[in-house]
């Protein structure tokens, strides 16, 4: 999901962070107003295009600067924000290469882990209950609630991939997973910047499991899980092969 540049005005644009990806937890956690709002934004983008750059950031939000600096000096010293290394960026032109930022884990912490203790409690009382089945069972249907309505792959080109790929993406943005899709090589990623349910998935990995299988099922292919919010990557990455694996001769 890309965030709209907003229109300059002399000052700091005013702009507000769609619920859906839990940054509102965020602006309450600062100067509230105007400030926040855009604070809000800031971590937003942090989190859904990270690793980026405050110029970038700048442009897309209609800031100066100064404001952008504020902002990110602010979350880099509450730790919410961390400075990385631009290996793997593209480096145009000569100078000094431009510095990205990242949201950091602490920062993502504060995006909507209210109920993590009282799930955490429920699925240990429903292991007790059920054994691991139990687990496996819940893990399933919590995935079949988020993409029941996506259409599975009507075949196996990459055109018809993609486009389910897509819409996976989708119905994990709207429950909350900021997810987005991107090129890469002969195949597609699935990326879901926020996982709501990390910490739980942390304990529980049957609900990391139950999505990789959802996946694999849509597409009608073998998906692969790059990396995982709870296992402490910055984003659960999923790759779709877009080109069949070359036969053995």
């Amino acid at each position: 999901m890309k965030t709209e540049a907003t229109r300059r005005t002399g000052k700091e644009s005013a702009v507000h962070a769609p619920s859906s990806t839990g940054t509102v937890g965020v602006a309450s956690a600062v100067a509230g107003g105007h400030e926040g709002r855009t604070r809000a934004a800031v971590v937003k983008l942090l989190l859904e295009e990270g690793p980026i750059t405050a110029s970038e950031i700048g442009t897309r939000l209609g800031l100066s600067a100064a404001g952008v600096r504020r902002h990110l000096d602010a979350l880099l010293e509450s730790g919410e924000a961390r400075e990385v290394s631009a290996s793997g960026t593209r480096h145009r032109g000569r100078g000094r290469p431009a510095k990205y930022f990242q949201i950091t884990a602490k920062g993502r912490g504060r995006l909507g882990h209210a109920y993590d203790d009282l799930a955490g409690a429920a699925m240990r009382q429903l292991r007790e209950v059920g054994g691991d089945a139990a687990i496996t069972d819940f893990a399933r249907r919590r995935v079949q609630a988020i993409i029941g309505d996506v259409t599975p792959a009507a075949d196996q080109g990459a055109e018809g991939l993609e486009a389910t790929a897509d819409a996976i993406a989708g119905a994990f943005s709207t429950a909350g997973f900021a997810a987005s899709t991107r090129r890469v090589g002969n195949g597609v990623q699935i990326c879901q910047h926020h996982c709501p349910v990390s910490h739980v998935a942390e304990e529980f990995p049957e609900l990391c499991d139950a999505e990789q299988e959802a996946f694999a099922q849509l597409l009608g292919t073998h998906v692969q899980r790059l990396a995982t919010i709870a296992n402490g990557d910055c984003a659960c990455t999923t790759h779709v092969p877009l080109v069949p694996p070359a036969s053995p001769k």
